[in-house]
């Protein structure tokens, strides 16, 4: 082998919700790099989802016969089996959103449980088909008593552990969904051999992130906000999250999935608390709004206290976040005055 590590290289990659905006970034980074990208996807309500002919920061159809788009729920598409072969597949599809879908719509949530059950008894029945696959759970599947303001700190992923019964109680029906799509994963590689990966992302941010997230939100309401007014922020905004920008959620993805095919799960995280508060006043300062007093709004909902991840894993494989919170701000910025 000369000394060199093997290279697995994706050319043809077929992806499950793909129109939402983790998958359309992936489909960016794919098609830039020549690999042949197929999305299925039916733009279903609370799903995130936009038609690739009304994508803002990339035209996926400039790519022609290397893109394909396929208007159709994912469980239909289950229902078939198909010819072709693909290197990666990544199953992104769920219903989705901010804290007030997760807190006010969780049996709309709840049905991604469905979602994730189909698609690994389609992965199961066409195994030969597929090289590997990426599965998405969540930063939402941890044990929420690790989370509280007087307990909290990183969690790593040894804090979810289905071979000794040791979960926890996850963030409401989204965090259970995403935990049953871990357990599914790991048997379907346990049981059929099936390589795959699994990730969980904290919090993702990126300049074209569905308005329903707190990035863009706090990003859109600051650029029109008049700085002789005070700026108000969901919950007691003390909460604290861990930001990763989507280029590095894709890249890091990408790196580990090389390294890691047997149904284990590892955290994207950039490993930094970052309040609300905090997040709003990097914002305004960099749009020149500065010396503005910034409240909670209580009456709204704030979820965990603090939820952070640990990088000890994703270090050891060999990622480490490239863009800052600041960059991704005035990428954010940027791409605001622009489109709207």
């Amino acid at each position: 082998m000369n000394g060199k590590k093997l290279q697995i290289k994706y050319m043809s990659v077929l992806i499950f919700g793909g129109a939402g905006f983790v998958g359309r970034h992936y489909t960016e980074h794919f098609l830039k790099k020549g690999k042949s990208v197929e999305i299925i996807d039916n733009i279903a309500p609370l799903s995130g989802g936009v038609h690739p002919k009304k994508w803002k920061l990339f035209n996926p159809y400039k790519f022609k016969r290397k893109f394909k788009f396929i208007n159709k729920d994912c469980r239909k598409f289950f229902k078939n089996n198909f010819n072709k072969k693909y290197d990666l597949v990544i199953n992104l599809a769920a219903i989705v959103g901010g804290r007030e879908v997760i807190e006010y719509n969780p049996l709309a949530v709840a049905e991604d449980l469905e979602i994730d059950t189909a698609f690994w008894r389609w992965a199961v029945k066409n195994k030969k088909k597929i090289k590997h696959i990426i599965t998405y759970s969540s930063s939402a599947a941890y044990p929420v008593h690790l989370q509280k303001r007087k307990n909290y700190r990183l969690l790593k992923e040894s804090d979810i552990d289905f071979s000794k019964n040791f979960l926890g109680k996850p963030d409401l029906s989204y965090g259970w969904a995403k935990l049953n799509n871990e357990y599914l994963a790991s048997l379907a590689y346990e049981k059929h051999g099936i390589k795959n990966t699994i990730f969980r992302p904290f919090s993702g941010y990126g300049s074209d992130q569905d308005l329903t997230y707190p990035f863009p939100s706090i990003i859109k309401r600051a650029i029109n906000h008049d700085k002789n007014k005070n700026f108000i922020v969901w919950g007691s905004g003390y909460q604290m999250r861990d930001f990763i920008h989507i280029k590095d959620v894709v890249r890091g993805s990408l790196l580990i999935s090389k390294k890691v095919k047997n149904g284990k799960a590892v955290n994207l995280s950039s490993g930094k608390f970052l309040s609300f508060i905090q997040l709003s006043k990097k914002i305004l300062n960099m749009l020149g709004k500065k010396n503005i007093n910034i409240f909670g709004n209580s009456t709204k909902p704030e979820g965990v206290f603090a939820r952070g991840g640990s990088i000890s894993l994703q270090k050891k494989f060999g990622f480490k976040p490239k863009i800052s919170i600041e960059e991704g701000i005035k990428y954010a910025i940027e791409y605001f005055n622009k489109n709207f």
